[in-house]
């Protein structure tokens, strides 16, 4: 037995008599590696040099590879997989406010997720706020309720509070409702309610009706990190992303992205090498009346592949014009956009399509589909569209079978999100189970051929962790367990898998370099912590990565290989709630950091009782929500 340059004990290897240029940096051996390579489908090593992958077989066939060098690392029988791509993650917005962020995705109980607000609420600093963006549905506690303005109220007595539910409702304390600035006198917003009490004032609920605006603009009023602050939390973020096996994304933008403004962050990580997660961008256009001015300006000054492996841009969208996005609020009626939104939406088409940008485009309903599809089939028939260009639809839960066959016909793609793990049973109560069945039809558009890429869109509804996405194709059901889809609307596991990695490079271009584990392609892999191909269906959410891989780097490591990752910055500031929780809380992991912080908090109230500034009238240290 000898060791690697890591002190990792690694059996039967000996450095080999391969001259020094051909050894691998980097060899993952007594592994099973499912490659997602048809023409290889299965190996027991991978060998990584200069960020590619060099070699895949069996242990006894790479030991060659293996020189004074190289850091060899054994799986111990563990599986896999390519480095998972998330098709439509709002990574970029995401990183910026990540440190920020009360995290409740994988909170079982809501007695737990109070108490991790209470606990938060003695330990941030006057005027501040504790936002909890994201990631968590009712459905998912216990109790199968939201909280309550009054429990909010109780656990943050005078620190601010702003809670997003899905797209459908923020709620907020009284504390946060001064801070925003909401009165009596404050009118509601369009597509928006600022709900009232009998007095009308406003009593802590913010509706969607059926516009999330009302819910983004207030979140936008809290403050914001420095600059030297967004870098380590989107920097942070990344690392949560490597925890779950991503090693890539394709940024969607979004609302409140300017971009080059709010682009830097990545940018200069960029730049400094310093990203884990590779990042394919794109621009979306931020003010109504000003798109084809914002677009014409970015076809003049930057293209669709500038940049490189890391960080590149790949087009426009998810929204060009505002007037042609639907919302996907299914607590309330499929909203009728504008008779004439076509004239200004052809403009933009055609302006990208001109340029050779290709584009990503919101879109929930098959009516809104229809519509654009109709637009696109014009600027076909002039012979302009696509042009060479790629171009997709996001989300398309209610896309018809019709408009599936106009999509492929004009060689579009679709990426899908698990948006109904979350929204699902709103979709289910308003629309019933026969329309229920086929939102989104996934497997009717990998029927007629069409390139299918899987994601979240996280992260301000759904949780941004890849195996709840993965758990609802492959099983059909939200994370509070309600059933969706019949047999025929199920994928199985490698099908489930291939649109995580594989259809997320066909949307980038880049299906020839990341998606699968072979010779000339990045070097990007996750070891699991449980075998995704076997586990019983209801522990797939539970799957973490213990060692991602990105380009050959180590970008995380926990169980066996902890401390074999990049250094990261610690958290700052110190009273982030990342700091103390950690960010998604599912695992052994992140119950420990909930038990630490509710101790320190503890020690914190002792304190001030000592000191005379709160009465000793708190709950005891043990909360037992914590032993669900």
């Amino acid at each position: 037995m000898t060791a690697s340059p890591t002190g990792m004990p690694v059996a039967g290897l000996l450095p080999g008599p391969a001259a020094e240029d051909t050894r691998a940096d980097l060899l993952v051996r007594n592994a099973k590696v499912f490659t997602g390579d048809p023409d290889r489908p299965d190996a027991r090593a991978v060998a990584i040099r200069a960020g590619r992958i060099v070699a895949l077989g069996d242990d006894h066939d790479l030991a060659a590879l293996v020189g004074p060098s190289t850091r060899v690392v054994d799986a111990l029988g563990r599986r896999v997989i390519p480095g998972l791509n998330d098709s439509h993650l709002h990574v970029i917005r995401g990183g910026l406010n990540y440190v920020l962020e009360l995290r409740w995705d994988g909170v079982r109980t809501l007695r737990q997720a109070l108490a991790m607000l209470r606990e938060q609420a003695g330990r941030t600093p006057e005027g501040q706020w504790i936002r909890v963006v994201g990631g968590w549905t009712a459905e998912q506690f216990a109790e199968r309720r939201m909280p309550t303005v009054a429990e909010l109220n109780a656990a943050a007595p005078d620190t601010p509070v702003f809670v997003l539910h899905l797209y459908q409702s923020a709620l907020m304390n009284r504390a946060a409702v001064r801070a925003a600035g909401f009165t009596r006198e404050t009118p509601d917003p369009r597509g928006g309610q600022i709900v009232r009490g009998r007095t009308g004032e406003p009593n802590g609920v913010l509706l969607a009706a059926p516009s999330a605006l009302v819910l983004y603009s207030t979140l936008a009023k809290a403050p914001a990190l420095d600059d030297a602050a967004k870098r380590t939390s989107t920097r942070h973020f990344l690392r949560e992303l490597n925890r779950f096996g991503l090693t890539s994304a394709v940024d969607a933008a979004g609302g409140f992205q300017n971009f080059p403004d709010n682009y830097a962050t990545v940018m200069d990580l960029a730049a400094s090498g310093e990203l884990s997660l590779r990042i394919a961008y794109h621009l979306f256009p931020q003010t109504a009346g000003q798109e084809l001015a914002d677009l014409k300006r970015w076809t003049e000054t930057v293209k669709p592949g500038d940049g490189d492996e890391w960080l590149r841009l790949n087009g426009a969208g998810e929204n060009l014009t505002w007037a042609a996005a639907d919302f996907e609020n299914f607590s309330e009626p499929r909203p009728e956009l504008a008779a004439d939104y076509e004239g200004e939406f052809e403009q933009a088409v055609r302006l990208l399509t001109e340029n050779g940008w290709g584009f990503r485009l919101h879109a929930t309903y098959d009516e809104t589909i229809r519509r654009d599809l109709a637009v696109f089939e014009k600027l076909a028939a002039e012979g302009l569209f696509p042009g060479g260009n790629r171009w997709l639809f996001d989300h398309a839960e209610t896309v018809s079978a019709d408009s599936l066959d106009r999509i492929a016909a004009l060689g579009g793609a679709v990426s899908v999100q698990n948006r109904m793990s979350f929204q699902g049973t709103a979709f289910l109560d308003r629309y019933g189970a026969e329309a229920t069945a086929r939102t989104p039809p996934v497997r009717a558009m990998l029927d007629r051929g069409l390139t299918v890429a899987a994601g979240t869109d996280a992260t301000r509804v759904s949780s941004y962790n890849p195996w709840v996405a993965l758990h609802w194709a492959v099983t059909g059901r939200t994370v509070g367990g309600t059933a969706l889809y019949p047999a025929a609307n199920l994928l199985d596991r490698e099908t489930a898998l291939a649109l995580y990695t594989r259809g997320g490079a066909r949307l980038t271009g880049e299906q020839d370099v990341k998606g699968i584990l072979r010779e000339g392609y990045y070097g990007d892999l996750a070891i699991l912590s449980d075998d995704y191909l076997t586990v019983p269906e209801a522990a797939i959410p539970a799957i973490e990565s213990v060692f991602t891989v990105v380009g050959g780097r180590i970008v995380y490591a926990s169980a066996e290989y902890e401390g074999l990752d990049e250094a990261v910055p610690p958290v700052t500031p110190e009273w982030s709630p990342v700091a103390h929780f950690g960010g998604h809380q599912g695992g052994a992991r992140q119950a420990s950091l909930v038990a630490e912080a509710v101790a320190e908090s503890e020690q914190h109230r002792r304190w001030r009782v000592a000191r005379g500034s709160t009465p000793d009238t708190a709950p005891p240290f043990h909360d037992p929500c914590f032993a669900h």
